[in-house]
């Protein structure tokens, strides 16, 4: 099976869509997932993955870690294509619930959350380390969310 780096990619094109936002502030209004607006712009499901907030550079770090990480993994076991679906699919229905809860949203999250829930399901007895303790992948999700969610 061919390794196509498409987590890396991913990161590398969350990083660009960054720095234009810095560049370009009205960038991250019209593209974030905005509940009231979602109808008219349906294209925000996929679109607020990209985003994140300008003020809390930690946010966009801890997720690009962990996309890269995890995502590389999950990638190496399940296969490019695959790694994609679950990277869009649980950030589109993540996007969907935050519509119910919350006015905007923005952020890959509910994208890498979907990638530690498919490695925890997949690999739940890998160790991995949450501070300097080491645990089952199964464990430590739970752990790793708590950080991943900071603000955004």
């Amino acid at each position: 099976m061919k390794y196509n780096w498409y987590a890396i990619k991913l990161v590398i094109i969350t990083v660009i869509v960054f720095v234009f936002q810095l560049l370009i502030p009205s960038l991250t209004d019209e593209y974030a997932l905005i509940s009231s607006e979602f109808f008219s712009k349906p294209w925000t499901i996929v679109t607020y993955m990209f985003l994140h907030a300008t003020d809390y550079l930690p946010h966009l770090l801890f997720n690009m870690l962990a996309l890269a990480l995890f995502g590389s993994i999950l990638e190496k076991i399940i296969g490019g294509r695959k790694f994609l679906i679950i990277y869009f699919v649980s950030g589109i229905i993540a996007g969907f619930g935050s519509i119910l809860f919350y006015t905007a949203s923005i952020g890959a999250s509910g994208a890498i959350f979907g990638i530690l829930g498919a490695l925890a399901v997949l690999r739940p007895r890998m160790t991995v380390w949450i501070g300097y303790v080491p645990m089952p992948m199964a464990f430590a999700v739970p752990n790793m969310t708590v950080s991943l969610s900071a603000p955004s």
